[in-house]
């Protein structure tokens, strides 16, 4: 299966990823058809475990989306296990050094690259028998996730690491060890310095930095900042939002009635 991640990338575009907290493969199916270019399942703040990861897959299966997770941690067992269940994409969180980066590729790409064991139970489904092995290392998206003081401070190395593809900013955390109120939007100058950062070094080096948004608004502002992956909140958020617009305008246009 081609990874769409980085045919958009290579034709100069902007990924518009989603983001999957609920363990359902209907929400899945529903997401898969909503014209999104990738759906990452959530494994660390989500409700989704490895079982409902497959599941979601599974009802994407035979959509133009490619698959993707952000794994609770950079620990070589589940990061092996969630490639071998059909991810071409893996986002990483805290990853605050360049060690850390390097054992992070090292997790997910086979030998010579890395350490990651055979055995893609899964994955291989995508291909023709044995030739997932020949093409993995280069099809799978790696996204070191960028979101604390430390991080910021050991970035230039971390953006040197052979074998990731950009990284994912998390604004909530990273705003956190700056001392500020955990939010995705952010405006304050001193994170925007950050950005402007992260998106030049990733430009010097053929990366592509992508970021956790709450809407089109704030991800329209990270595109025109020059961030390649904006994610439009996860399908909760999504939602809930939607459900509160609605109620809001019928009870304003009930007259008093509701």
């Amino acid at each position: 299966m081609a990874n769409k991640v980085k045919e958009i990338w290579a034709s100069g575009k902007v990924v518009i990823n989603s983001w999957l907290a609920i363990p359902s493969g209907f929400s899945a199916e529903v997401i898969a058809q909503c014209g999104f270019d990738s759906v990452t399942v959530d494994m660390q703040h989500g409700v989704q475990d490895y079982q409902s990861m497959i599941q979601c897959f599974q009802a994407m299966n035979g959509h133009p989306v490619t698959p993707m997770v952000r794994v609770p941690w950079s620990e070589p067992g589940i990061i092996g296990k969630v490639l071998d269940g059909g991810a071409y994409g893996v986002i990483c969180p805290m990853i605050n050094t360049p060690e850390e980066a390097k054992n992070l590729v090292a997790y997910s790409k086979y030998p010579p690259m890395g350490t990651r064991s055979n055995g893609p139970i899964r994955a291989g489904l995508y291909g023709t028998a044995g030739s997932y092995q020949k093409t993995a290392n280069d099809d799978i998206v790696l996204l070191p996730m960028m979101e604390t003081r430390t991080a910021i401070g050991n970035m230039e190395a971390i953006l040197d690491v052979e074998g990731i593809n950009g990284v994912y900013i998390g604004p909530s955390d990273l705003g956190f060890s700056y001392g500020l109120v955990p939010k995705l939007d952010r405006e304050e100058p001193e994170i925007l310095k950050i950005y402007e950062k992260i998106v030049k070094e990733c430009d010097k080096r053929g990366l592509h930095p992508g970021i956790h948004c709450s809407g089109a608004d704030g991800a329209l502002r990270a595109i025109n900042m020059g961030f390649k992956l904006v994610t439009l909140f996860n399908e909760v958020g999504l939602m809930a939002t939607y459900a509160r617009m609605q109620i809001a305008q019928t009870r304003k246009d009930s007259g008093g009635k509701a």
